[in-house]
């Protein structure tokens, strides 16, 4: 049985311009679960089938050790277990810890980046753990490859010079057109943030962005990886800002999608 497991990482203590994401855990894994859906995916994977789908729960932060301490136990946990992981963030300052533990799996390792944003900022406000810096701290730890970015449309100079430094690939929103043909030659991370989205797809996010991706290109961008996933996460969902549940539809879509992927490369 090919089996997935799916982490909570309730944490948006780095988010620069609204708190909310925190609380997204839990609103994703309502849709997941809702009578309103079923758990085939479009690739005809069945992930109502009995150990298919291992829910591990949330991190718990009570403030009395470091987050990121806590977030690499879990994630060590869940992969020392053997399946791949799908984690549910939380701000994508959460991506960095979450990779320090993976890299220990994988000698060899892409990332695929869907954003709005690089998050790629040296520092942002003063803080180098900042939502907008995860990327910064993930290369120039050694961390990954490769890193494709997908679906930008705010970058800025520093940025730029940025994804220069760390020899980042990029594929930006407005180039997004067609089939995507993605070339890969690793095992993938695979890191969603939900704002990368268009907000007419995806409301419920702090920063909002026009000129995004549609739900359909995210999903067949998925389906398009010809490389084992071996963890993925999805971040940035912040419920306070949503509109009728929508954007916690389409998370839990697109983490039934990449759980399907999982499973189909696994068997």
């Amino acid at each position: 049985m090919a089996g997935i497991s799916l982490l909570g990482i309730p944490n948006d203590d780095n988010s620069s311009f609204m708190r909310g994401p925190a609380e997204a855990p839990a609103h994703i894994r309502r849709e997941l679960q809702s009578d309103a859906f079923n758990l085939w995916t479009e690739t005809g994977v069945d992930l109502g089938v009995p150990g298919r789908l291992a829910d591990r729960g949330d991190v718990l932060f009570d403030g009395t050790a470091d987050p990121w301490k806590l977030i690499e136990r879990a994630v060590a946990d869940a992969l020392d277990a053997g399946a791949p992981l799908i984690s549910l963030g939380g701000d994508h300052a959460i991506t960095h810890p979450i990779m320090r533990v993976v890299r220990r799996h994988q000698p060899r390792l892409t990332i695929v980046h869907i954003d709005a944003h690089p998050d790629i900022y040296q520092s942002f406000q003063g803080n180098p753990r900042s939502h907008a810096s995860p990327f910064a701290r993930i290369m120039e730890d050694g961390l990954a490859d490769h890193l494709l970015q997908v679906g930008l449309r705010t970058i800025n100079g520093h940025q730029r010079e940025q994804q220069k430094r760390y020899g980042v690939d990029v594929l930006e929103a407005r180039a997004c057109t067609g089939d995507f043909q993605l070339d890969l030659h690793t095992p993938v991370y695979l890191s969603i943030d939900i704002d990368g989205l268009d907000p007419a797809y995806a409301p419920g996010v702090s920063h909002r962005e026009p000129g995004g991706l549609s739900t359909r290109q995210v999903i067949n961008l998925i389906q398009a990886i010809d490389q084992p996933i071996v963890a993925a996460d999805v971040v940035e969902y912040n419920p306070r800002c949503d509109v009728s549940n929508i954007t916690a539809v389409v998370a839990a879509k697109l983490v039934k999608e990449i759980a399907g992927m999982m499973v189909m490369q696994r068997i």
